[in-house]
């Protein structure tokens, strides 16, 4: 699923983009993960943890990273570089199956901006990026969730997507209750 973006950000604008900072992400390039981008991978990956609150051991970042390179793993890498090379932003999405829709839609499992880049339309061309990888693979929807609070990446967010009315639930996995162990088949 990984595949290159050319550098800049598509020259159409619709209502929901933010056209003054097309010019702005027009100076990043668009590629996907590889070997060459671990330690700067590492950096952000670090950011995205901190900012959520998650601690992120370095094999947690290994296993991360394993999938990114795995060609058959479901898990994509999209990062944006700078004219210097250095990737400023990243991207985790993968293909998700849309039953009700019977199609594929992409989710964006994490979006990163380097703290020293906020504002810089690096955020712009990853959404950029990921609308036409969606796009390519004839994906249906390009989908995430952030936090509530989260009201800066929703700012942007707002400019290219809807958001929707539905609530997330997480539940931990865990053994049947004795009374229903026969149920499962």
């Amino acid at each position: 699923m990984n595949s290159a973006i050319p550098s800049g950000a598509p020259t159409a604008t619709t209502k929901h983009c933010r056209p003054h900072l097309v010019a702005k992400a027009a100076g990043y390039t668009l590629v996907p993960a590889t070997p060459a981008d671990l330690t700067r991978w590492r950096h952000l990956y670090r950011q995205f943890a901190e900012h959520y609150g998650v601690p992120v051991r370095e094999e947690h970042q290994d296993l991360i990273w394993s999938w990114l390179m795995d060609s058959e793993h479901p898990l994509n890498c999209l990062l944006a570089k700078d004219a210097d090379g250095v990737a400023q932003g990243l991207a985790h999405y993968r293909p998700f199956i849309r039953p009700l829709a019977g199609s594929v839609g992409c989710f964006l499992d994490d979006l990163l901006v380097d703290h020293d880049a906020r504002g810089s339309a690096v955020a712009d061309a990853l959404l950029y990026g990921l609308k036409q990888i969606a796009a390519d693979n004839g994906w249906t929807v390009v989908r995430w969730i952030t936090a509530d609070d989260n009201h800066r990446a929703r700012s942007v967010y707002d400019h290219y997507a809807s958001r929707t009315m539905w609530v997330t639930y997480d539940m931990v996995p865990g053994e049947l209750p004795a009374d229903l162990k026969g149920i499962l088949k």
